[in-house]
């Protein structure tokens, strides 16, 4: 009986020990890599995270019994050099095409993203020598009349993700997922040109920003898809006193990635200009994104963006105040401020007394000109 039954095991044991062997050396493999440094350890482990996420019916599960865990789908992402195909994107939109490639190339893009060239001033394919001028065509001047009745208009064509008072010091991107405002504007500082001083507290630091009785503070979303106007204007009448511009990632903004990473803009590149309208406090924040390193203030001549070298979490202040300009620039309500070389994200904070009220729905489409919200 005894016989019997270890050979019925047999098999058994064989796989067993069979199977033994592999576990022993995937977990030798997974001790030598837990030895290696961040940076080896991060490129190693990479290509088996995508196949992880790729293969079908989790073939890869069984690595996890042995230790082994796949970075997270947010991690693998950031880990994407978006700042140099950003680079690279951005050289090839510079090359002039053929002229007997234009209009395919362009039809396609029309096409793919529903782009209305009947608005453009140039409606002729052939004149844009490049990608680049075609992304930046400018708007035939009836095209988006300025609404004149309310004191805040959309500085662009897109779509509103979100929009509301700011409370607690957390902003949304979209809904149900915030970021920190003083993470998003960066600290105030004694060099800036504006009635604020240091905040110790997060209630602080809004309470610097808010600097009238009364008032609360508000902000706007607008994502830009790439199928829509690339330039944006003057939300309203202010001026402008600081520029504030922050190196870094170049993730994609889209409303579905924004819904993925928390904090999103405030790990990409953006340019913050701060100044002041009748009611105190205004920003508007130029946020980058894949493809769209390439961000441009018109009357900004010093800034320049995705620059291949950046310090992590660090920024660069210019100040428009100066001894010979004690206002700064002012900035007439859809007077041309800058533009995008693709498509991005513009956010507006600002303050305005608690009778202030949008004009918008969260997920609706916006053109340049239309209103946002007035008293």
């Amino acid at each position: 009986m005894m016989c019997q039954s270890e050979a019925r095991r047999g098999p058994e044991l064989r796989a067993a020990k069979w199977l033994h062997f592999p576990q022993l050396a995937l977990r030798r493999r997974l001790g030598q890599l837990s030895c290696m440094s961040r940076p080896a350890l991060k490129l190693r482990s990479w290509p088996l995270t995508v196949l992880y996420y790729l293969l079908p019916f989790g073939a890869l599960r069984p690595l996890s019994r042995v230790g082994w865990r796949p970075v997270s789908r947010v991690a693998l992402y950031k880990s994407v050099p978006t700042r140099l195909l950003s680079r690279a994107w951005g050289r090839l939109n510079q090359v002039e095409l053929p002229h007997w490639l234009r209009r395919p190339v362009y039809s396609l893009y029309i096409w793919t993203f529903g782009v209305n060239m009947k608005e453009a001033a140039v409606e002729d394919l052939h004149h844009y020598r490049n990608l680049s001028e075609f992304f930046r065509r400018k708007l035939k001047p009836q095209a988006r009349p300025v609404c004149g009745l309310h004191s805040v208009i959309s500085p662009s064509d897109g779509k509103i993700l979100n929009f509301g008072q700011v409370k607690n010091c957390e902003v949304e991107q979209v809904k149900g997922v915030t970021y920190s405002l003083e993470s998003f504007l960066g600290p105030r500082t004694y060099t800036e040109d504006l009635p604020f001083s240091p905040a110790a507290s997060c209630d602080s630091f809004k309470n610097q920003l808010v600097t009238r009785e009364g008032n609360e503070l508000y902000h706007c979303v607008i994502y830009l898809a790439p199928g829509d106007y690339h330039c944006f204007h003057s939300p309203t009448d202010w001026t402008v006193s600081h520029r504030r511009h922050f190196p870094g990632s170049l993730m994609s903004v889209n409303p579905g990635m924004a819904r993925w990473i928390k904090e999103l803009f405030c790990h990409n590149e953006r340019v913050v200009l701060t100044g002041d309208w009748k009611h105190g406090f205004f920003s508007l924040t130029a946020v980058g994104a894949t493809n769209v390193g390439s961000i441009r203030i018109y009357f900004d001549q010093d800034l320049h963006t995705n620059s291949p070298r950046h310090s992590k979490g660090s920024y660069n202040d210019f100040s428009f105040v100066t001894h010979t300009n004690r206002e700064g620039v002012p900035m007439r309500k859809g007077e041309h401020l800058g533009e995008f070389n693709l498509g991005s994200t513009i956010v507006l904070i600002f303050e305005a007394p608690k009778d202030f009220n949008f004009q918008l729905k969260t997920g609706q489409k916006i053109r340049f000109g239309e209103a946002l919200g007035s008293l």
